[in-house]
């Protein structure tokens, strides 16, 4: 049977239209070609990126490949442009920056509520230190530092500064849950529980540095000398001596409390700031906690030496140490971050309470409604508090080339009901429930309210048992 023409002229016809239907849809998915193969994209109904003019897109979208952000937009347009192997994203979500809690006691949720409603001298000296001395040990900072983790992950932190003993064991704990973290070799010049003296922990903290320098980029190992009155002048300088010839920076305790005021002018007649800036130490990186009591003087040194500050609203009203001047030295140009402190003095690693805290305790503290605005202080945990750790280039934004730390923020809670404005929600409403999932350079640590890199059950276990040892201890104690 011979083909009719006209029957396959029109089934040319036929294939060619449906040829180009065909290359149409795909040029209309795929403009620009093949779709890049990536990691993760995260979408939400807003992104908040917390870059330097505050631009927030709506219906937006992160690509994330090899840990760094390499694109972000419209979501649609991130969808023609990427293939990801991972979608994080859904109605009600808010996307930003992971917060970032620039002063922390990790271990010391194990120590949560051993002793509370107290002076600082007095919790420090007759509860905290005799504490640690009869009980910290390295499986004592490991499983309240994978506790500690577990808290942080679940609340939206991503990185922290961190400051305990034992601080191999801690940079191993935050190698393994996926966290970015500055840690902090402690240097006391008392009997602590990983050294004897100031040289003693000068020393083991040089060899744990060196050993982690160059280990792993999210963790940074750093000198934490406590403070200026657990440390000398000379044991100051050569901690910063020892900071200088390693190339890293420095977390201590700053101006904290009026007991810290009186001990400097009546032992040196000068301020803590002024004593730092006399022998030097302030000549290099440094992490300033808490940060309480600077008068003019010392902010203008503060401002002048790029001093990062952190301040610690709710561990500084639990223990009286004070209210920080936040307001005159974020006037002065100092770079501010926020920090929970341990959660022996909070008694939680909630850095969105320290948000709300932060800027209810400057308006009331200064009778100003209008200080430390809710971006300002959402800044402080983002952006900001990132400038105040060294790490502005790195993190605290999201931003093509930046490391992908971020977070997925649930507003389907009756709390978020109506919004109308994200960043007012975010400040003074969102709480630790409210954050979904939870991403460190492009690693995905959290998923739905589900941790995927600690074994919770264990950790629970583990931190229940020798909570039961502790308070077994205490109370044998409290009978003798």
């Amino acid at each position: 049977m011979k083909n009719h023409p006209v029957a396959s002229t029109l089934v040319l016809v036929l294939v060619l239209l449906l040829t180009l239907v065909s290359c149409s849809a795909a040029q209309l998915e795929n403009p620009v070609g093949e779709r890049q193969q990536i990691d993760l994209i995260v979408e939400g109904d807003y992104i908040v990126s917390m870059d330097a003019t505050d631009s927030i897109i709506t219906g937006g979208a992160v690509a994330v490949n090899d840990g760094l952000i390499i694109d972000i937009g419209a979501s649609e347009d991130i969808r023609l442009r990427y293939q990801a192997a991972q979608v994080l994203g859904g109605g009600n979500r808010i996307v930003l920056p992971g917060l970032i809690n620039g002063h922390s006691h990790a271990a010391m949720t194990l120590l949560r509520g051993i002793a509370d409603d107290l002076s600082l001298f007095e919790w420090l000296n007759d509860y905290i230190f005799p504490a640690e001395v009869a009980f910290v040990d390295e499986t004592f900072v490991r499983i309240g530092t994978e506790l500690a983790c577990w808290e942080m992950i679940r609340g939206g932190t991503t990185t922290f500064v961190d400051m305990y003993y034992f601080p191999d064991t801690i940079a191993e704990v935050v190698e393994s849950c996926g966290m970015r973290a500055l840690v902090s070799a402690t240097v006391i010049d008392q009997p602590s529980p990983d050294a004897q003296s100031a040289v003693d922990s000068l020393t083991k903290g040089r060899t744990f540095i060196e050993r982690w320098q160059n280990r792993n980029n999210r963790i940074t190992p750093i000198f934490g000398p406590h403070a200026i009155y657990t440390l000398s002048p000379e044991q100051l300088k050569s901690t910063r001596e020892a900071a200088r010839d390693l190339g890293v920076p420095i977390s201590i305790h700053v101006s904290e409390s009026p007991f810290e005021l009186k001990y400097t002018k009546d032992t040196y007649d000068m301020t803590s700031v002024s004593l730092l800036e006399s022998i030097g130490f302030l000549d290099g990186p440094t992490i300033a906690a808490h940060m309480v009591w600077p008068n003019a003087a010392d902010i203008e040194v503060l401002a002048e030496r790029k001093v990062g500050v952190i301040y610690n609203p709710t561990s500084n009203m639990k223990t009286a140490a004070g209210v920080s001047p936040v307001s005159a030295m974020l006037e002065a140009g100092v770079k501010v971050g926020l920090g929970t402190d341990g959660a022996a003095s909070n008694n939680d690693l909630d850095m969105w309470e320290e948000m709300r805290l932060a800027a209810l305790l400057q308006k009331v503290s200064n009778m100003n409604p209008e200080v430390l605005p809710a971006r300002k202080v959402l800044a402080m945990a983002t952006r900001d508090g990132a400038a105040a750790i060294g790490l502005a280039d790195e993190i605290g934004s999201l931003e093509i080339g930046k490391r992908a730390d971020m977070i997925l923020v649930s507003f389907d809670d009756v709390h978020h009901l109506p919004t109308y404005d994200v960043i007012s929600h975010l400040v003074y409403v969102t709480d630790e429930q409210d954050v979904e999932s939870v991403i460190v350079e492009g690693r995905v640590l959290m998923k739905k309210r589900e941790i995927l890199t600690i074994d919770t059950d264990r950790v629970r276990l583990q931190a229940s048992e020798l909570g039961a040892k502790i308070q077994a201890a205490l109370a044998q104690g409290l009978k003798e």
